[in-house]
């Protein structure tokens, strides 16, 4: 049996009923009336019209009110067009339905393209990999490939999961992902993700995570989430619908009735009747709200940005404070080792430490791993290893309980029941712009290891774009000594008074609550410690592609490129779609509003309703996909799909304590 495709039998019926028409209006217009075969044709031309343009319209409005229970636009479409037939206006009827059948396929492709924006990125995964083995390669399925499996990348292949590189250099287009449209140069040691490009060079990439557990899966789950989510405007469009439609069912059976009261005729009053049903159907006013929010949504996608929902959209835009984390979001997260401090073995303390730090994911814990490896230094074994938030790491060695952190871990494991050993090593430091991770057992503190870490190189650009765009606030949280605090600060342009550092994951939490109880507020973090600020915040904004998974739940956006000039762009864009909503709810109320009048106080034809109604929902679906050419993107892109105060707060102290 003949059938026609799911996606193509809108299209389909909607050929048939526009060829109807033009069937109908040359039969009506242009050909002689004495011709008795022209009524036939015409009559038989509007029959194929509300067949096509009319029973499915009539279908789906039927299973809405059997299933949901619910009274839609369909079914206004459908009574009015009948009403019109049944008063001898079957042609003004076919007009409707013609026009209703066009505007309705219209939008759903259009709304389609939207939806499938980002869904065309996501065909770019490569099916197979090279893998390789004890005697050579071979080649397999990606689904095959686990955790610690090395593959090899030849110039021009697709990166099949994400993993790091542990042979060779290259460039890696990672547009795919980040929208970035220049490529990176990457060597041993780098991050690669799923999708990107390897553009020159051989690379044997080790595999650190399933197929079902990478960047772009996580992409693919934010935007299936971020679609099922719907945006305060779109909940209220959807209520206002349903309702507005029973108001309008309602409102036409009186109309008919005062109609007939005023002394029209029976056809006359609901020929007027059916005209105000028509002129009043809110199509234009449900459809704008969905059009923007959807064209924004995968705008941003697609310039690595990943809003989880319109309501994060909405939120955004009318943000003024933006409050930052430090390590990994304002600098680049990859903290080096600049000197280890000791009256005893150094070596054996880098030893200690990186056993320690073997259990942890934080930036300092790596840079200390890697500066034991370059050495090639043994960690020493420590057992029942685990994390103080914001503070540090505790664990068991030969030795007994030691701890790696910050003072105020030091202060922890004092009990202070006993003076903090401060050792003249310790002493000397206080006042350098470097974090220190100091090491000890008890109160006894057995040496310090300093790192520092620099900002990244859109971060001061990025601000200057926030403050640009009206931005009032800009603050940085860290966990961080004041000294290091101000050194980043003054160096990206940040307001002392807007430093805070020395803080605990609460006092994070505590900061942003004071920032919203004044204002709109979005925190942008990276790591696990951030999840409870980022879930508090009015906007939380998960920062890389490589962020921790718990920064990416909590979070309701994710800015999968390091570039922090894509927060001020997905700002403006958020602002764009706003506008856009306001604009196409205002046309679409007004010109609802002006028809209404007319049908009621004048006699307006159906045919001018019809097209008021149409045109007007297809207009503010095209204002909405405005935003679909407007993707996130800096200023000194040229191309690629992915062109895109108080100190601290009440109660909370300085971390930061003098020996």
């Amino acid at each position: 049996m003949f059938r026609i495709d799911e996606d193509l039998r809108p299209m389909v019926l909607t050929g048939l009923t526009l060829a109807g028409m033009l069937v109908a209006a040359i039969a009506h217009w242009a050909l002689p009336s004495e011709l008795a075969w022209a009524g036939v044709l015409g009559s038989l031309a509007l029959l194929v019209v509300y067949a096509a343009g009319g029973v499915p319209a009539g279908l789906r409005a039927l299973a809405a009110l059997w299933k949901e229970h619910e009274l839609d636009i369909d079914l206004l479409m459908v009574v009015a067009a009948l009403a019109a037939a049944l008063v001898g206006a079957a042609f003004e009827g076919g007009v409707l339905l013609a026009l209703f059948s066009l505007s309705t396929t219209l939008e759903e492709r259009a709304m389609g393209r939207a939806r499938r924006a980002i869904e065309s990125l996501m065909e770019l995964r490569p099916d197979r990999a090279l893998r390789r083995t004890a005697t050579g390669t071979e080649e397999v399925p990606v689904e095959d490939l686990v955790p610690g499996d090395v593959v090899i990348l030849r110039p021009g292949a697709r990166v099949p999961v994400d993993g790091a590189i542990i042979e060779g250099e290259g460039e890696i287009d990672e547009s795919t992902i980040t929208g970035e449209s220049v490529p990176v140069r990457k060597a041993a040691g780098a991050q690669v993700f799923e999708a990107t490009v390897n553009q020159n060079g051989v690379l044997a990439v080790r595999v650190d995570r399933a197929l079902g557990e990478s960047t772009v899966a996580r992409m693919i789950a934010l935007v299936t989430e971020a679609q099922a989510a719907r945006a305060p405007s779109e909940k209220f469009s959807d209520w206002f619908g349903q309702r507005y439609t029973i108001a309008v069912l309602s409102g036409s059976v009186l109309a008919f009735l005062v109609f007939l009261a005023l002394g029209n005729g029976w056809n006359e009053a609901l020929y007027r009747a059916a005209t105000l049903l028509v002129a009043a159907s809110p199509c234009a006013i449900v459809i704008s709200v969905p059009a923007a929010i959807l064209s924004a949504l995968s705008a941003s996608a697609r310039g690595g940005v990943l809003f989880k929902g319109g309501a994060a959209l909405e939120t955004l835009a009318s943000v003024s404070t933006f409050a930052f984390d430090k390590t990994g979001t304002l600098t680049t997260g990859r903290q080096e080792l600049t000197g280890i401090h000791s009256d005893g073995d150094e070596t054996e303390l880098l030893a200690r430490l990186a056993g320690l730090e073997a259990h942890s994911e934080h930036p300092v814990a790596d840079a200390i791993r890697r500066a034991a490896e370059e050495r090639q230094i043994e960690p020493v074994e420590v057992r029942e290893a685990k994390a103080v938030p914001g503070e540090g790491m505790v664990g068991v060695d030969a030795e007994g309980m030691i701890w790696a952190g910050n003072e105020r871990l030091a202060r922890r494991m004092a009990r202070h029941s006993a003076p903090m050993d401060c050792p003249a090593f310790l002493a000397a430091l206080h006042d350098t712009p470097m974090t220190l991770v100091l090491m000890g057992r008890g109160a006894r503190i057995l040496g310090v290891a300093t790192v520092e870490d620099q900002p990244r190189q859109t971060a001061r650009a990025g601000l200057a774009a926030l403050r640009a765009r009206g931005v009032t606030q800009i603050a940085m949280l860290t966990g961080d000594r004041q000294a290091v605090a101000d050194r980043v600060g003054s160096e990206l342009g940040i307001a002392p008074e807007a430093i805070h550092a020395g803080l605990r994951p609460e006092d994070k939490v505590a900061l942003v609550a004071d920032f919203a109880s004044r204002d709109r507020v979005a925190f942008i973090g990276d790591g696990v410690n951030d999840a409870a600020a980022l879930a508090r915040a009015d906007v939380g904004i998960a920062m890389g592609a490589a962020g921790s998974e718990v920064a990416l739940q909590a979070a309701d956006v994710a800015l999968l490129s390091e570039d922090l000039r894509r927060l001020a762009a997905a700002h403006r864009l958020a602002q764009r779609a706003a506008r856009i909503i306001r604009q196409n709810l205002i046309f679409a109320t007004g010109a609802m509003v002006t028809l209404v009048t007319a049908g009621l106080f004048f006699h307006l034809p159906l045919p001018i309703a019809v097209i008021g109604h149409e045109g007007g929902t297809v207009l503010v679906v095209l204002n909405g996909l405005r935003l679909l050419a407007d993707p996130i993107r800096n200023p000194e892109d040229s191309g690629g799909p992915g062109q895109l105060a108080a100190r601290t707060a009440a109660g909370a102290q300085p971390a930061t304590a003098r020996c």
